[in-house]
């Protein structure tokens, strides 16, 4: 049995027949001609006979040209629509698009700007995976993973930085009304803390006041846990103070719900990043969600007009509850 014919080659034989021979198939092309006849003669050679039969005026289809035809025009159009699937998914993002996120920065940070893409590029379907581990982006198939602090960085991943958080120290004004208020970053030690926990572990607050630094240790804190969202939900309940960021403290802190203590204090702002397979050939999908991404979390970023559009239509002017 002959070994399978070059699939290009079918499909330049399909051209010169349908252009109705080399010259108008260079012409329609831009294939020179010299290469038509050596990629026709290929597959004669392949097959074992001609499937063409040339003269100076026109070309005659053999009988054995006659039986591959339609396999080669359907070849050919196959990878007309190939190529149209790839034209349309680079002017118009769609498909399945996978992102892994935490949970509180999803649901407290990002929840205008992910309606407001769902809004702008309803050709894509949007699956979110809001667990807190760290998913394994290429085994998993994921488009896209937020990462919150520095973490693990595999190398065969590439990394976009999207902002720094910065943290504040609050309590519930309930909390402070029974315990009292802490006037020195030393005295932190003597009240109940709500510690932020990896790996089981307790994360120390570092402070620092112009290059002047204190570390409180988590050795008697009162609850720890692996959410910002909870130590948040703790905080406003009244069960101690917290180190937040100062986003996820906002609307709280406005409405008189969290107290911010100590704030000539600063603590290391925690990295946001985007990690995705690569940058390289990075379907539309994936590249317009980055922007979304890149526009909601820094202030001044312009950003699609799509989604200006579906900010607009979301809330009756890009300007109003803070979306943009």
């Amino acid at each position: 049995m002959p070994a399978p014919p070059d699939p290009t080659d079918l499909m330049l034989f399909a051209l010169v027949v349908t252009a109705g021979g080399f010259s108008e198939a260079t012409k329609h092309s831009g294939i020179p001609k010299s290469t038509l006849s050596r990629r026709i003669g290929a597959l004669e050679a392949r097959l074992g006979e001609k499937v063409l039969q040339r003269t100076t005026r026109r070309i005659v289809l053999t009988e054995m040209g006659q039986r591959i035809l339609g396999a080669a025009e359907q070849i050919a159009h196959e990878a007309e629509r190939v190529a149209e699937v790839a034209e349309h998914r680079q002017l118009t993002p769609s498909g399945r698009l996978r992102v892994s996120a935490p949970a509180d920065l999803a649901g407290i940070v990002l929840g205008p700007m992910l309606a407001a893409f769902a809004t702008a590029w309803p050709e894509v379907q949007l699956d979110l995976d809001l667990s807190p581990r760290y998913v394994d982006v290429i085994a998993e198939s994921f488009d896209l993973a937020i990462r919150v602090g520095e973490g693990d960085t595999s190398q065969q991943l590439t990394a976009r930085h999207l902002t720094n958080l910065d943290l504040g120290i609050y309590a519930a004004p309930g909390y402070l009304d029974r315990c009292g208020q802490p006037s020195r970053a030393q005295d932190l030690a003597e009240f109940h803390l709500l510690a932020l926990t990896s790996a089981g572990a307790a994360q120390p607050w570092a402070l620092d006041r112009q290059g002047q630094g204190i570390t409180i240790d988590m050795a008697g804190r009162r609850v720890g846990a692996n959410s910002y969202d909870m130590l948040r939900r703790l905080a406003l309940m009244g069960a101690g103070i917290a180190v937040l960021p100062v986003l996820f403290a906002q609307e709280p802190e406005h409405q008189g719900a969290l107290v911010r203590l100590l704030p000539h204090w600063a603590l290391k702002p925690v990295t946001v990043r985007a990690v995705f397979p690569s940058r390289r050939l990075m379907p539309q999908k994936t590249r317009v969600f980055l922007d979304a991404l890149l526009h909601h979390l820094r202030p001044g970023r312009p950003a699609d007009p799509a989604l200006i559009a579906a900010y607009s239509l979301m809330t009756g002017g890009p300007q109003r509850n803070g979306l943009l």
